[in-house]
């Protein structure tokens, strides 16, 4: 039977404020984060977010941990801006992320501290900036020391496998996307083309079962049950099954009415003593199972993703608003990096996260309600000037403060 392997991505973004316009350019002020970014909205949403699913969620997984004398194990995946945010306004979680450290039936998973893209920049400095802030955050907050990648999105390619390899990680996670894998099956370990690393692909049926499908009552399997997704996972084949998938499914996108609570407090025990079955951690999915075959992205030519129906790098750099966006943040980064003010490199690299682009799209049906669904802006339009506003104003302060004006 094969192993299941679970891991949870936590994520929040600081929010620009939507208000932001040229007007507001150049004003002198003691607090840049709370110029731009609508502090008290992040405040709000990870509190209700936090109600609604880390606290109970959390201590549904300890239980199960508990429970099960440890036998229930798991990976997550925590972003550094999120972390921060906790640090903030929801510290209690923070102990209870030390809490399930503590058990030692949790590995928590690097990756770029902001969620950004900047594993796809003409060059990885910035990137290993990045991962290096991460891993440092995670072992001061957490108390763990990440072995395994999972880049923003997981976002894949064979030159980021290589580089992430290089940088000391045994494991990095992406999509299991049919067209890179052809006739296999997400369920193996498998190599990278261009570095002795392992690479483990999420099996996104699976995973959107629960993901996306739960609460659906057009759904063919609606309602889905505990036993019954074991009873699928115990009859699927491979080595080790991949779910990944966001924690705020767990109340957030499904609330509790939906059941989602009492199918997370169920699951763990029709895994383990119904099916027989046994969840491992990242590395230990890796540690287990030799490499079945090798993953070749770039023999496809293109980088892929686990977002929208194309899983490639479309819902952030899928039309102009995008990419032009994109091509700005990064013309920065030199007069950014040379300007001496950790302030102002710290704004920069939270107009990177992914969720800055996410915004911006314009696709339309299923992919399009997920955009609308995350965004705080009313239009893709509002989201790509707010965001030109407040880099504008940035560049325009970094100028001065080169001149020594600001």
């Amino acid at each position: 039977m094969p192993s299941v392997c679970f891991c949870f991505e936590l994520h929040q973004p600081k929010r620009l404020k939507k208000g932001f316009s040229l007007f507001n350019s150049i004003k002198k002020t003691s607090d840049l984060e709370r110029f731009y970014f609508d502090s008290e909205l992040d405040r709000k949403i990870l509190h209700r977010v936090a109600q609604k699913c880390y606290y109970p969620a959390t201590e549904i997984l300890i239980n199960a941990i508990e429970e099960h004398k440890k036998k229930f194990r798991f990976s997550m995946s925590l972003t550094g801006v999120f972390l921060e945010q906790c640090e903030r306004y929801e510290k209690d979680f923070v102990e209870l992320l030390r809490e399930l450290n503590g058990t030692g039936c949790v590995e928590f998973l690097a990756e770029t501290y902001y969620h950004s893209l900047a594993s796809i920049y003409p060059d990885y400095g910035e990137f290993e900036e990045q991962v290096e802030m991460h891993e440092e955050a995670i072992k001061s907050i957490i108390g763990a020391r990440p072995r395994t990648f999972r880049n923003t999105e997981l976002i894949y390619n064979n030159s980021i496998a290589k580089k992430v390899w290089e940088m000391g990680y045994e494991t990095i996670l992406t999509e299991g996307v049919d067209r890179v894998l052809d006739w296999r099956s997400p369920n193996y370990v498998y190599r990278a083309k261009t570095a002795d690393i392992k690479v483990l692909m999420r099996n996104y049926r699976l995973s959107d079962d629960i993901a996306f499908r739960f609460s659906s009552r057009n759904w063919e399997e609606y309602p889905l049950f505990a036993d019954k997704y074991a009873y699928w996972l115990e009859k699927t084949e491979g080595d080790v099954i991949n779910i990944f998938i966001d924690y705020e499914t767990f109340g957030e996108h499904h609330w509790k009415e939906s059941g989602i609570h009492e199918f997370l407090r169920y699951l763990p025990s029709e895994i383990l003593k119904k099916n027989n079955l046994e969840t491992v951690t990242v590395s230990e999915a890796t540690e287990r199972y030799e490499a079945r075959d090798v993953i070749d992205v770039f023999e496809i030519g293109e980088t892929i993703s686990w977002a929208d129906t194309e899983r490639d790098l479309s819902a952030w750099l899928g039309n102009f608003m995008q990419k032009s966006a994109f091509e700005e943040i990064k013309s920065v980064e030199t007069a950014v990096k040379t300007v001496g003010d950790k302030e102002i490199v710290d704004i920069w690299r939270n107009l990177q996260t992914s969720d800055n682009f996410y915004y911006m799209s314009t696709k339309g049906l299923g992919p399009g309600e997920v955009h609308s669904y995350f965004s705080h802006f009313s239009t893709p339009y509002q989201a790509y000037v707010t965001f030109m506003n407040v880099l504008s104003d940035l560049k325009a302060r970094i100028i001065m403060r080169h001149r020594g004006i600001l």
